[in-house]
């Protein structure tokens, strides 16, 4: 199974302009990321915690499903693509629960969505590596949006006691706090 450990932190500008300065991401050129976010037209995926999505990452278009963390850690399969219903055999053959092909029977429709530019730095902690992700943009519903900025901190490789050490050390300097919620259900309760 895929895994994901990711940590999230709510961010101010000054936060966000401090974390630029700090990693030295002013400069670099952000990648711009559009993720439209899928459910069944009664909501069966959101209601499991699970997430369907299709992104556009710059120029490379990917389907993407989650399930409910647990300790932080959720399941995650990733694979190319641009329809999430015709990957869904796809995404269960790498891992993703079978129960997915059921739901997906019963349509997938366009529910929410994000659009924000991405600036990315990947560090070493001790044996492992660990993405550091600035994000800017809007959390998009049918007929709301919402302005958002946030850290990302995903274990790439390694122990999660260097990522959650960091995320720690980050959050007592900067006066970060974390973001319980990830975007989909951030974009959710747009759309409701």
């Amino acid at each position: 199974m895929g895994k994901e450990l990711e940590l999230k932190y709510a961010l101010t500008e000054a936060a966000y302009a401090a974390l630029e300065e700090r990693f030295d991401l002013r400069d670099g050129e952000p990648l711009e990321m559009c993720s439209t976010y899928y459910d069944t037209p009664d909501r069966t995926l959101a209601a499991r915690k699970w997430t369907l999505r299709h992104r556009m990452e710059g120029d490379r278009s990917v389907i993407c499903m989650k399930t409910a963390p647990v300790n932080d850690v959720r399941g995650e399969w990733e694979l190319p693509g641009e329809d999430p219903a015709t990957a869904v055999p796809a995404l269960i053959a790498l891992g993703a629960p079978a129960e997915l092909e059921a739901l997906a029977a019963q349509g997938l429709v366009p529910v929410c969505g994000a659009r924000y530019l991405r600036k990315v730095r990947f560090l070493r902690l001790g044996d492992g590596i660990c993405e550091l992700a600035l994000d800017q943009g809007t959390l998009r519903g049918s007929a709301r949006q919402q302005a958002f900025r946030e850290l990302e901190l995903e274990l790439k490789d390694g122990e999660a006691a260097g990522l959650r050490q960091l995320g720690e050390n980050l959050a007592r300097e900067l006066g970060l706090h974390p973001e319980p919620q990830p975007k989909f259900v951030r974009a959710m309760a747009l759309a409701d």
